[in-house]
């Protein structure tokens, strides 16, 4: 990261947070580690990640990752790009979808649920002024309901701000994501 924060002690809370990612999935994540030098906000940025992307919800998690990658596309984001397109690859084992996600997901072969779920998430990303009731009726039409709605703006919206932040410090992937599901 561009910015020298040094890390603040832990609460216990937090600290066995990063057990437990160390625990599943063998390291902490950066975005992680970036937010450690303000208890609160790694606090509050993990309890929002945490209940947008894992939380019970009308969306996969696939879903939600795949919201994440079409995001961070847009948006050019190094960190969520490489972190969420091995999530991608891994919950839906198949490494080209994952790949697919991060260069153009209209390259990919898409149900219209998830080519609707992502076009809205991408003009909500790129022209927000412009959406209107007829994105949010063809979310209907595919199969959405108004919390899923809810769900994928929510989720679009929060990788829009986690991408500008890892930008704005030059947040680096942990080196395992690159590896994973190959």
């Amino acid at each position: 990261m561009a910015l020298a924060l040094r890390p603040e002690a832990l609460s216990a809370e937090n600290q066995a947070y990063f057990d437990k990612c160390v625990e599943k999935l063998g390291f902490v994540p950066n975005v992680l580690v970036a937010y450690a030098h303000d208890d609160a906000k790694l606090s509050a940025f993990a309890a929002f990640y945490n209940d947008l992307m894992l939380a019970p919800s009308g969306l996969s998690k696939l879903e939600r990752e795949m919201i994440a990658v079409a995001v961070s596309s847009v948006n050019r984001c190094y960190y969520c790009l490489t972190a969420h397109g091995a999530a991608v690859r891994l919950l839906s084992e198949d490494p080209v979808l994952g790949e697919l996600m991060a260069m153009n997901y209209r390259a990919a072969e898409l149900s219209l649920r998830h080519r609707s779920m992502l076009d809205f998430a991408v003009k909500l990303t790129e022209s927000p002024q412009l959406v209107g009731e007829d994105d949010r009726a063809g979310l209907r039409a595919a199969g959405f309901s108004e919390r899923d709605i809810w769900d994928v703006a929510a989720v679009a919206a929060f990788y829009n701000m986690s991408n500008r932040m890892a930008s704005a410090v030059d947040m680096r992937p942990n080196a395992e994501y690159h590896r994973q599901a190959r």
